[in-house]
């Protein structure tokens, strides 16, 4: 979604990553902006994961 910000330039978000908000002069700038937002906000979040599933990794013993 593109809209024009109120410093008169426009601003991009990603609906289903509300993270990944950014703004540009033109739209075609905000356009490019977003979809690095996007890479960020994914890479982040792979991030996060990966070091959840590490900590929920529990040895249990056999009795």
């Amino acid at each position: 979604m593109v809209g024009v910000s109120a410093n008169l330039g426009y601003t991009a978000r990603c609906l289903e990553l509300p993270a990944a908000i950014s703004e540009g002069d033109t739209k075609e700038e905000a356009l490019e902006n977003i979809k690095e937002a996007i890479e960020l906000v994914l890479e982040v979040t792979e991030e996060q994961a990966r070091v959840l599933g590490e900590i929920a990794k529990v040895d249990v013993a056999s009795a």
